[in-house]
């Protein structure tokens, strides 16, 4: 195996039996590192400062990943004005903070026959949504429902406040 010491300097190829007695005058472990490698590489290394620093390492590329984050919005077909601009408010924050949004349109009793009225609705959706997301999933009648999913578009984020004017500080009505 190739044995590779402390301060990081490869001793060499040597049999298992010799990078050990080669550790033990370290007073240390020999770790493998490299199982797969052709020959095996060990490390001559504190085992539980080993482990730390594996475990830091995981932990700083466990921060790094973003799990995708689904927030679901439900809607009627026959949603008052209000409502639906309080809706697409959430969507709107969700999208601007990286999550995608599923909307779930659900029809009850006879408005299936109608399912027009909803793929008319989820369209609405999507212009008033646009510029802030893509559609990643798009309208699909399912049984009673309508699904889609849309996703953030980079860079589209909150915009940040302007400053008032000098007429809208005054108070003065233009």
């Amino acid at each position: 195996m190739r044995v590779i010491d402390p301060e990081g300097k490869q001793v060499g190829v040597m049999p298992t039996s010799q990078a050990l007695s080669l550790a033990q005058q370290y007073g240390m472990d020999l770790v493998e590192i490299a199982p797969n490698a052709n020959p095996p590489v060990c490390k001559v290394v504190e085992f539980g400062k080993f482990k730390y620093e594996q475990e830091k390492r995981e932990r700083e590329a466990r921060k790094h990943q973003h799990a995708d984050k689904l927030k679901e919005i439900k809607i009627r077909l026959n949603i008052d004005e209000h409502d639906y601009q309080t809706k697409l408010k959430h969507m709107r924050e969700f999208l601007s903070d990286a999550m995608k949004v599923k909307v779930s349109l659900f029809f009850r009793g006879r408005e299936t026959a109608h399912s027009e009225f909803g793929l008319d609705l989820m369209q609405r959706v999507l212009n008033d949504l646009s510029g802030a997301c893509h559609v990643e999933v798009p309208p699909r009648l399912q049984g009673r429902t309508i699904h889609m999913i849309l996703g953030p578009v980079r860079g589209a984020g909150h915009k940040q406040k302007q400053p008032p004017t000098v007429a809208q500080a005054s108070g003065v009505k233009l």
